[in-house]
């Protein structure tokens, strides 16, 4: 009883009167591994991975994820902070339910307490309803934040008797323990001595573990900065003459991302390519040395441009898109688990996705440019052929993709097809573009019936990528799906059509189509 009177009398004495007691919190904190989510992580990583997934924000009341997860974390201790934490609720049907009519982030107090009510109407719901999910998602919510606010969230590494292990404890129960009056001896403050010590220990009797990696993993932000180069690139390669800037900015940004997948590896132990954000990661990183190599043997610059592009398409996915495509690594599913599949099938899949994408962003391009009277015939021709070069790599990549699906499909579940959703838009996805191949190929389908077939069909890629996971969300490919991004699928859909609508070019007879 006395070292927990101690605890609260030298906590309290440290109160500065500002709009918040910070009491000993501290960022410098969020170098000390925890175990959450079935790994060992930086402390600042899950801080932030909380936060925003509580309040949708990186920030609460100005303070870092860090230091108000460290203040939530100490109410348990009797120790109380002046945040004012509020949780968006969206869903028009749940806020009617709770009486929200004005703001859309109400205090957690205010959900706490129709807490009932919300469980209630969960379990009445339509099963897998938006209603539904909202509803559930506000009661996890609700449960892991009492889980952080009774000081259970944050583990604190403890030596234990088997070598190279470590045991796991609330901060609560590992702030009480005797050792906190005898650091008192060699630190004015004895609080932080102790959580830098465990750290140390931990770090010590655990030489491999990656959360420190993580850390400046985390820190560094290497999409940002390849996002921000790639622009550069762009603005380069169409203001200037010289391709060597342009050129050596695209390399540039290539050397970053690769260094942030080979992080996220070595950080996971796996290809990175097992959630949405990595696909769209993946996908824009390996369009872009697609587009180099392409772009090298073709002589063409072209290559570089539709590159850039889409690369910067998916950092800006990447940077933006949180709600979306969560850069949290997380365990994998079992089915998963054999990177040689993983590394093969899902890689294939991906790059022919980004190698597609190629022809979406030039055929677009090519669409605009016509409607603007900037090319001729003998232009759009010229285009169609690189478009054709990407259309071919694409579809011989996801044909592969597709085989080698079904031998890991056979492997892990027994059958080889299944007509699962994702299976099903995979194969349908291959025939459009196969059928649009042999129409260029026989001449079947004339240039200006190609560009703006071709641009139409990636909204076919979209669904089997997108649509399957965030509007079928059905399957065995369940592991891969997300909650989200069904605005951002019909905003796509429906920009894409207003473009072909736009840009469409009447055909006025025969002799013309022929001539195309």
């Amino acid at each position: 009883m006395k070292n927990i009177i101690f605890i609260f009398s030298f906590l309290l004495s440290t109160y500065s009167f500002g709009v918040t007691n910070t009491y000993f919190c501290n960022d410098s904190f969020g170098k000390h591994p925890i175990q959450q989510g079935g790994r060992v992580k930086p402390l600042n990583v899950h801080a932030k991975e909380m936060m925003k997934y509580l309040t949708g924000k990186r920030k609460v009341d100005g303070l870092s994820p860090m230091m108000a997860y460290c203040l939530l974390s100490l109410e348990g201790m009797g120790l109380k902070n002046d945040l004012g934490f509020l949780i968006p609720v969206e869903h028009s049907q749940t806020r009617e339910l709770l009486g929200i009519k004005e703001s859309k982030r109400v205090p957690v107090s205010e959900i706490k307490s129709q807490i009932d009510l919300l469980r209630a109407e969960s379990a009445k719901a339509t099963p897998d309803s938006s209603f539904q999910k909202s509803l559930k998602k506000l009661i996890n919510k609700v449960a892991l934040y009492d889980n952080i606010t009774t000081s259970n969230n944050w583990l604190i590494p403890e030596a234990s008797d088997k070598e190279g292990e470590a045991n796991w404890v609330p901060i609560s129960a590992f702030l009480q323990e005797k050792k906190i009056i005898e650091a008192k001896k060699v630190s004015d403050k004895p609080f932080v001595h102790v959580l830098n010590n465990a750290a140390e220990n931990y770090e010590r009797i655990n030489p491999k573990s990656t959360h420190k990696l993580e850390f400046t993993y985390d820190k560094a932000n290497l999409p940002a900065w390849s996002m921000v180069i790639t622009l550069i690139a762009i603005f380069c390669l169409t203001l200037f003459k010289s391709f060597k800037t342009a050129l050596a900015l695209s390399f540039l940004t290539i050397g970053l991302q690769t260094t942030h997948m080979v992080l996220r590896i070595m950080i996971s132990g796996r290809a990175p390519i097992t959630n949405m954000y990595e696909t769209v990661m993946f996908s824009g990183y390996g369009a872009l040395v697609l587009a180099l190599i392409v772009g090298h043997y073709k002589k063409e610059k072209t290559f570089v441009y539709v590159g850039l592009a889409y690369n910067f398409c998916t950092l800006m996915m990447m940077n933006f898109a949180g709600g979306m495509l969560s850069p949290n690594i997380s365990p994998l599913v079992p089915v998963l688990r054999d990177n040689f599949w993983l590394s093969t099938h899902v890689t294939t899949i991906i790059l022919s996705y980004g190698a597609l994408a190629l022809s979406w962003i030039l055929g677009n391009t090519v669409l605009i440019k016509g409607r603007l009277g900037k090319l001729g015939p003998n232009d759009e021709r010229y285009y169609s052929d690189l478009i054709y070069t990407c259309l071919k790599y694409g579809t011989i990549m996801l044909g592969a993709g597709i085989v080698l699906g079904g031998v890991w499909a056979d492997y892990s579940w027994g059958r080889f097809w299944g007509w699962d959703p994702k299976e099903t838009w995979s194969l349908i996805v291959l025939c459009i573009y196969m059928a649009i191949l042999h129409g260029k190929y026989t001449n079947w389908i004339p240039v200006k019936r190609f560009i703006p077939l071709v641009t139409a069909s990636f909204m076919s890629v979209m669904m089997a990528w997108f649509g399957v996971n965030y509007i079928l969300a059905a399957g065995l490919h369940s592991y891969g799906f997300s909650e989200g991004g069904a605005v951002f699928l019909g905003s796509f859909f429906l920009i894409q059509t207003i473009v072909l609508v736009i840009t469409w070019k009447p055909v006025k007879n025969s002799v013309e189509l022929n001539n195309a």
